[in-house]
């Protein structure tokens, strides 16, 4: 029997991709929890019975006072939010309104409802091109696209307002995040995902005829791209774990790396596909996109040593394993 919980957690894109998981982490955990999302990208089926459902933009200050207040909310878990590169190079006043200006009212509602916790999940895109890899959270923040912008004027609003406001912070930058709920509850549901993984095992079982790999002369083994792939469960683990350290920490702020500090290549990647499903998915070489760094990969050192979490599926095949029965479960409710 867990002890009751102080206070509700208030989670913004609990219907998508890892809002959804961190909403199950949470629930698994014992904490109430309220989501709110628009449902534009995200699924009211993803969220389960025992949270509370709101739909709202969190664009608008009163509703979200109103909802912090009705609700008990102690802390709040941002996921909301617009995240696909290419779109924001060609749309970035989309990803300032859906991702900054959204920011900023949610943080004013939690200023004003008397929120003392805010987790907040970023992104390594802050990074830009990185000077050395792996990427320290000292690293130079230089951005190459409006998303990792977006981003990181969230980060330097919730600095400072948690300087002249009683509330912490926690800013989470992921790394590559994939994989799917290990009991098959969410998973990565988006059409047209652009994430490597979701797409190799939608090929693997039919949705896609090839996978493209972009860009074959990096400066890696085998010439494709190198990522830090970290399973959505664990990142969701992370969350929880963050949680409890700003709880125990008031005055306390952190700012962290997600990821399980190696990298896999591109190749790599569509190799443990081909071992897992016991077939091999076509690959088109394409040209290099612009802006993708040779390799992308977390120190991870200092979420190590600062939370008690620990990486429970840092196993590639795993990570396909679980994505990939996830995407026959998607298949079969269409």
């Amino acid at each position: 029997m867990t002890d009751p919980k102080p206070f509700t957690i208030l989670v913004t894109g609990g219907a998508g991709y890892i809002g959804s998981h961190a909403v199950l982490a949470l629930l698994d955990a014992g904490w109430p929890v309220v989501v709110v999302d628009n449902l534009v990208t995200g699924f009211r089926w993803a969220v389960p019975d025992a949270a509370a459902f709101v739909r709202a933009d969190i664009a608008q200050v009163e509703t979200m006072t109103a909802v912090i207040a009705e609700h008990q909310v102690g802390a709040i878990m941002h996921f909301a939010g617009s995240v696909v590169v290419p779109e924001s190079v060609a749309d970035p006043l989309k990803y300032y309104r859906n991702n900054t200006v959204a920011s900023r009212a949610l943080i004013e509602a939690a200023v004003t409802g008397g929120v003392k916790h805010f987790i907040f999940s970023s992104t390594a895109a802050t990074y830009g091109i990185p000077d050395a890899v792996p990427i320290r959270e000292e690293a130079p923040r230089q951005p190459i696209n409006p998303y990792g912008m977006s981003k990181l004027m969230t980060e330097i609003m919730l600095k400072d307002t948690a300087a002249a406001h009683p509330i912490n912070y926690c800013a989470l930058r992921y790394f590559n995040v994939a994989g799917a709920d290990p009991l098959g509850r969410s998973g990565q549901s988006t059409a047209g995902a652009t994430h490597l993984i979701k797409i190799a095992v939608e090929a693997a079982i039919g949705k896609r005829d090839a996978v493209s790999v972009y860009g074959t002369d990096y400066a890696t083994p085998d010439g494709t791209g190198v990522r830090d792939y970290i399973h959505v469960s664990d990142l969701a683990d992370a969350h929880v774990h963050a949680l409890e350290h700003l709880i125990g920490h008031a005055g306390e702020s952190l700012t962290m790396n997600c990821g399980y500090g190696r990298g896999y290549s591109v190749l790599e990647v569509l190799d443990t596909v081909d071992r897992v499903t016991n077939r091999t998915i076509e690959r088109r070489m394409e040209a290099r996109r612009a802006g993708d760094p040779d390799a992308l990969v977390a120190d991870n050192r200092k979420i190590l040593s600062t939370l008690a979490w620990r990486p429970q599926r840092d196993d590639l095949k795993q990570i396909v394993a679980d994505a990939l029965a996830w995407e026959r479960k998607l298949a079969e409710r269409q």
